[in-house]
């Protein structure tokens, strides 16, 4: 084969790789039962698929193939160690076994792989850290290096929690499953968490010179798609509509020079309106379902921004409404924060001051820069120089997001 037929095989492979080996993964650690030789498994079938490839063509069903060969590759590297160690002569009569009674393509559901594997990465038994670290790692393909600029963690620190999380998997025997009808409701809870989560680190940085990453964003949203396809429940369906409207702003939340443009100044014609459209469906199908969980409830609210053609059409009083009711479902004080900015908007400037200083003086949120970036905004308008200038400035120690601290110095700016 020549050069150019070479390197279009090779083009192949990496499109493959991209968009299929999170699923073979998912389903080799079904048939081999360990994380580890189920990435090596992965990795040598696609190191042979760019020479066989190249020689036979590429196959009719690639991620089939792709599966079968990275478990006889598994089988034939455990039944080599097994030469020097009987201990793994079990273990090998194991795997060849599973070889011989499972078909991989028929009567078994990769995409249920998938979902499985999401539910064991997020498993009660491993700690929250170990829960995001693992999904971001073995669901979504993330490196270490990238999970750790993310969540401002040490890639060390970072390779250490999914060791630990896949020896606690693997001593505790986890099981790689869906949990029963009657453990879901906690177990979905968690997995929808992680991935609220990981998108948050998407759509606001926690640090660093970019105000989001897309790289995080776009994966907890491909997470959310994959839950809803395979597990069509209503907060799932919440959530992602909640992603899907805040992802929306995503090119009008920052100006050409990468500088923070809040919601209210913001081009609503770069908006993204297929996700909103898509967002809208969501929040109604999850809505018409009877109960209406929190991650529901703040896609509503993100809908009712979402209608809003300007800033000042916004419907606040529907907003505040939905804002009580989330309250209820979750005593939050950063609910009762944006609140209190929903009353200021719809009641006055002094409205909503006075809720905010009364969220401070409780002791909350003293160290959430938003509530002081908030008061101060409210001081701004009502001409309170002084108590704006203090509450900027201390909004400004506590964020370490760049364009939000030059938003922050350039509000001080101006009031100088």
């Amino acid at each position: 084969m020549g050069e150019g037929a070479s390197k279009q095989v090779s083009d192949v492979v990496e499109t493959i790789y991209r968009s299929d080996s999170r699923q073979v993964l998912a389903t080799l650690i079904r048939l081999l039962g360990d994380f580890d030789t189920a990435e090596e498994a992965l990795h040598e079938a696609f190191a042979v698929a760019i020479n066989q490839w190249a020689r036979d063509g590429v196959p009719a069903n690639p991620r089939a193939w792709l599966i079968s060969t990275g478990r006889f590759k598994a089988i034939d590297a455990t039944r080599r160690r097994a030469r020097f160690d009987a201990s793994l002569t079990e273990l090998t009569r194991q795997l060849e076994d599973k070889a011989s009674n499972v078909e991989v393509c028929e009567g078994e559901s990769v995409e249920d792989d998938r979902l499985r594997l999401v539910f064991t990465c997020c498993h009660p038994a491993l700690s929250p850290d170990a829960q995001i670290a693992m999904t971001l790692r073995e669901v979504c393909g993330l490196t270490t290096e990238e999970i750790a600029s993310a969540f401002l963690t040490k890639p060390s620190t970072v390779a250490q929690r999914i060791v630990r999380a896949k020896a606690k998997i693997r001593n505790a025997r986890i099981p790689y499953e869906v949990p029963s009808e009657k453990e879901l409701p906690d177990r979905l809870d968690a997995v929808l968490r992680v991935i609220y989560l990981v998108f948050n680190e998407g759509y606001s940085a926690s640090s660093g010179e970019s105000l989001t990453r897309h790289d995080c964003s776009s994966e907890a949203i491909r997470l959310g798609r994959l839950l809803i396809e395979l597990l069509p429940k209503p907060e799932a369906m919440g959530l992602l509509a909640l992603m899907l409207l805040h992802d929306s702003r995503r090119r009008a939340r920052t100006s050409p020079t990468g500088e923070l443009v809040l919601l209210e100044h913001q081009d609503r014609s770069l908006w993204d309106r297929e996700q909103i459209t898509e967002g809208l469906s969501l929040v109604q199908r999850a809505m018409s379902k009877g109960l209406v969980g929190s991650y529901t409830l703040q896609a509503a609210i993100a809908a009712v921004h979402a209608q809003a053609i300007t800033s000042v059409e916004t419907d606040w009083t529907q907003i505040i409404k939905l804002y009580d009711l989330l309250f209820q479902a979750e005593q939050s004080p950063v609910i009762e924060l944006n609140r209190a900015v929903a009353v200021a908007m719809r009641d006055g400037y002094s409205a909503g001051l006075t809720l905010i200083d009364a969220i401070l003086a409780r002791g909350d949120l003293l160290n959430y820069y938003l509530a002081h970036a908030a008061r101060a905004d409210l001081c701004r308008r009502l001409g309170q120089t002084a108590e704006a200038r203090t509450s900027y400035e201390r909004a400004l120690i506590l964020t370490h997001q760049e364009p939000e601290q030059r938003f922050l110095q350039q509000r001080l700016a101006e009031l100088s």
